[in-house]
């Protein structure tokens, strides 16, 4: 778990229990989401968004304001499995 401030906002991230990963990837995450600075006061309670990270993948983060401001990073999906539908038809994400 981290605490972090986002202008008056004291901010707790946490990671889901059934998510493994390194503590370097924790701090590339917590180093991510500090970058969004102030746009994070602008999601309500109960909503959720991701950032796709270059090393990482996409982060899914939900976000909760009630009791306390905290993040929970519910998932990461690495770039093998994202998938793309144009038309109908689904195929593997190639960059």
């Amino acid at each position: 778990m981290y605490r972090f401030s986002v202008g008056s906002q004291e901010w707790i991230l946490r990671f889901s229990p059934h998510i493994e990963i390194e503590p370097e990837i924790k701090q590339a995450i917590v180093s991510t989401i500090l970058q969004l600075g102030n746009d994070l006061q602008t999601y309500s309670h109960g909503e959720s968004f991701v950032i796709m990270n270059d090393c990482v993948g996409i982060i899914v983060f939900n976000v909760e304001r009630i009791p306390s401001f905290m993040l929970t990073v519910s998932n990461i999906v690495s770039e093998e499995n994202w998938y793309i539908q144009n038309n109908l038809t689904l195929k593997k994400y190639k960059q």
